[in-house]
This record gives C-alpha cells, structure tokens and sequence, in this order.
C-alpha cells in the first residue's frame, strides 16, 4: 500500500506520521465497479441472445401462421363452392324427378284410354304418344351423354359433397392450427417481455401442434374427427 508521510515538528523534534492514501481505496472500489459492469454486461449478452433466438422463433410461427390461415381461407371457400354446387345439383334433380313422374303419370292415364280406344289411328297416335313420353321418361332418369340424368346427377351431387367435407375438414384443422401459432407468438412474446423460459418451451409445443394439425389437415384431413 502506497503511504503519504506526513511531517510534523513538535519541540524542536521531527515527527513522522503513516496515513493511507485514499488513491489505493479508490482503485480497490474501482475493480469491484468494472467486475460488476463486465458480469452485467455478459448477462445483458446472454439475454440478448436469448431474445434473439426467441424472435427468430416468433418469425416461423408467423410464417407458419400465414400458412395456415392461406389454406384455411382456401379450403373454406372450396367447401363453399362445393356446397352451393351439390345444391344446384340436388335442386336440379328434384325437377328432373317431378318432370319424369308428371310423364310417367301421364303414360299410365293414356294406357288406360288407349285400352278403352276403339279408333284404331286414335290408339296409334296415342301409342306413339306413349312411346315418345317413355322415352322422355328414361331420359330423364338416366342420360350418360350430357350428365344431366337423374342418376348422373345424384352422383355428382354426393361427390360435390364428399368435396365439402373434405374441405370443411382441411379448414377445422387448419382453423385449430392457426390457433395453436397465435396463441404461441403471444407466449413467446411474453417470454421476451418477462424472460419466463417457460413460455418459450410453451410457445415451441403449441407451434409443434399447430403444424401437426396443418399437416394433417393438408394431406388426411379425416385422419383426425374433430368435429
């Protein structure tokens, strides 16, 4: 340690004096100051980079989150469209079925008169007559060349509407798996604000669930029922 003589003279004789240097003080409580200031600068380094990495996080859930809610919208108006056209299709179906029994209806009462006919070009009009309804009548029933036959149209009804459900399945997953992305951006982003490490663990499950159900949705949407 560093010392200041002091000299003092007292009668004639000399009188030397040991004080501390307030110097050698100061340099100790100095080092404590720049030890305390490196350790926290190195646990601001730490977290830093922990939010870092947290962010970086966010940013694919945010993505992951675009992609969902994309394919959502998509499925959703698919299942819209699918809907609206197994309608059409049923309604169309239903005035194919009234017209051909109104036809069929009618051939039932024409063979009745034909039977009671005693003209015989009358009995051949009305055959021909007859002929030409039930011809009109299968036509109606079943009709491959257009599509437009009872049959036809019944089964492109019920596929339009195996298309809705599937769709409606795809956007109950997808819907549910942009949940599980927003909910975990907002704990991660809590995990920044509060630098609670379990909100991190968190928020990287729910971001692993979401993607299931997306995956799910997008290649076996019936794989899981969730409604």
């Amino acid at each position: 340690m560093i010392a200041d003589v002091t000299l003092l003279r007292m009668s004639g004789a000399s009188l030397i004096l040991f004080a501390p240097n307030p110097l050698g003080s100061r340099v100790a409580c100095w080092g404590t100051i720049m030890s305390e200031a490196h350790e926290h600068a190195e646990h601001i380094e730490h977290i830093s980079h922990t939010n870092k990495k947290i962010a970086l996080m966010i940013a694919v859930l945010a993505l992951f989150l675009a992609l969902s809610e994309t394919l959502g919208k998509s499925a959703q108006t698919g299942a819209i469209s699918d809907n609206v056209e197994a309608s059409n299709l049923w309604a169309f179906y239903q005035a194919k079925t009234i017209r051909m029994t109104q036809i069929r209806t009618a051939v039932e009462a024409m063979t009745i008169d034909v039977a009671a006919a005693t003209d015989a070009d009358v009995k051949s009009a009305m055959a021909k007559q007859i002929d030409t309804w039930q011809k009109t009548a299968a036509r109606y029933d079943s009709e491959p060349e257009t599509g437009e036959g009872r049959k036809e149209l019944s089964e492109r009804a019920k596929e339009s509407e195996e298309h809705r459900d599937v769709a409606m399945a795809r956007y109950h997953h997808y819907e549910i798996g942009s949940a599980a992305f927003q909910i975990g951006i907002v704990l991660a982003s809590g995990a920044v604000i509060t630098g609670m490490m379990a909100l991190t663990w968190l928020a990287g499950c729910l971001g692993l669930a979401g993607l299931a159900l997306t995956a799910i949705g997008l290649f076996a949407p019936h794989a899981v029922h969730l409604f």
